[in-house]
């Protein structure tokens, strides 16, 4: 029997599969690539924009049409919350929402004695289930925290994936261990609000840091997205003295007018969010520190755009996340007057993007001639191998598989014309700098 996989969305998507990945190789089936024919194609969906909707629609369709004898499961999030409509997708067995896809092997088993198509779809919260990818011997995903509490007026993810929850401690470092095991080096951290560790187990997520900082083999650790208000000084500090924390913060922002903000329902305001900022470069000066970012929200205007525009350019950030609002139904937001029209959330789009590119470039820029720790990835493309610093920032040099894998240290000369640093290896590197 053979089997694929096509995932969307998050890291915590691609995390969740690699596991169910590997449910299915304990069955003995064979994996074949999304597109090849197969017994049964797995779609780990997302349903974070209308985009994510489309894109698992798209997929279906292409399974359909490649394996029209298929057993086609679509799971996660949009199958969650859609499961009726998913449903009625011709060429669909089954649908799995967030709370039954770990037990995927087990409904195909029911499925198939029931001798027909039958969609299942759970009712009850979904029990916290651990997962991590191997995708290849650089870096791992591994999921420590699941759902979330929050209310952002936006966002459908609490609905489908439910309350914030987690394994304990220990259990994250066992898998943490097993991971290494497997000759991996780097570790992200992933979840849906990862700085709410701990909220089912009466731990917090310093102590998971620091359990895992212990783990032997291990060579670097992100944290992950983290939520302002959940980014404490004792964090910074641990991650400051650690040798194996990234110093490296991804910190949603979202918008940078605190009336948006509030119509948002975020937890925070944008005074907040650059107090965060100053720590962070007080106790880390060389820290990449990336932020999400959303235009186009109901009721934004020219002025509360700009607002956030002046915001954002006045602070320390190396790269933003930007999303051009997108309209979920059953969410507050969806109800709210005074919709932006897209081209307009499209510009606005297009001016952040930009300004992300301006700071991304002086982030850069600071590594030359610096001596940098860079974990080089196996991929290689025309004879060029890249990976990433610490701070994350992306380094390529020619390709040297005895380099991948492992974190090497190296000297950015410069930034070459596909925007990465360049590191100092040979002349041929010299030459492929622009400018």
């Amino acid at each position: 029997m053979t089997v694929s996989f096509y995932t969307l969305g998050c890291k915590l998507n691609f995390a969740e599969t690699s596991t169910i990945g590997r449910l299915f190789d304990d069955k003995g089936y064979t994996r074949v690539e999304f597109g090849e024919i197969a017994d049964v194609v797995v779609i780990n969906s997302c349903t974070v924009t209308a985009q994510a909707d489309k894109k698992c629609r798209q997929a279906i369709h292409k399974a359909v049409k490649t394996s029209p004898n298929a057993t086609v499961v679509v799971a996660g999030c949009f199958a969650e919350l859609k499961a009726a409509e998913i449903a009625q997708i011709k060429g669909v067995s089954m649908v799995l929402g967030n709370r039954d896809k770990f037990s995927i092997i087990k409904k195909l088993d029911q499925l198939r004695t029931a001798n027909d198509e039958l969609p299942f779809t759970g009712d009850e919260l979904p029990a916290y289930h651990s997962s991590y990818s191997l995708f290849d011997r650089t870096r791992s995903f591994l999921k420590v925290q699941d759902g979330c509490d929050y209310k952002c007026t936006y966002c459908t993810i609490p609905k489908a994936r439910g309350q914030s929850r987690n394994a304990p401690i220990a259990e994250a470092v066992a898998q943490a261990q097993e991971i290494v095991a497997g000759g991996v080096r780097e570790i992200v951290l992933t979840g849906v609000n990862v700085g709410d560790f701990g909220h089912s187990t009466g731990e917090n997520f310093v102590q998971l840091l620091t359990a895992l900082d212990a783990v032997d083999g291990l060579e670097r650790i992100r944290t992950g997205s983290v939520e302002p208000n959940l980014l404490t000084e004792e964090m910074v500090r641990l991650i400051a003295h650690s040798t194996k924390l990234a110093p490296h913060f991804h910190i949603p922002l979202q918008s940078g007018c605190n009336r948006i903000l509030a119509l948002m329902a975020r937890r925070y305001r944008r005074e907040l969010f650059a107090e965060k900022l100053a720590l962070i470069h007080r106790h880390i000066p060389q820290a990449g520190i990336g932020a999400d970012v959303i235009v186009g929200f109901p009721g934004e205007t020219d002025e509360d755009f700009a607002d956030t525009f002046a915001f954002i350019e006045s602070l320390k950030l190396s790269y933003l996340h930007v999303f051009v609002f997108s309209e979920r139904a059953g969410t507050k937001a969806a109800e709210m007057p005074a919709k932006v029209p897209h081209p307009i959330a499209e510009e606005r789009s297009k001016a952040l993007i930009e300004l992300s590119n301006q700071k991304k470039a002086a982030f850069y820029r600071k590594h030359i001639g610096q001596k940098v720790s860079v974990l080089f990835e196996q991929r290689e493309k025309d004879g060029i191998m890249t990976g990433f610093t610490g701070s994350y920032a992306k380094v390529e040099a020619p390709f040297d598989a005895a380099l991948t894998g492992h974190c090497t240290e190296v000297i950015p000369i410069g930034i070459g014309i596909s925007g990465n640093l360049i590191s100092r290896m040979n002349e041929r590197t010299r030459e492929r700098v622009n400018g």
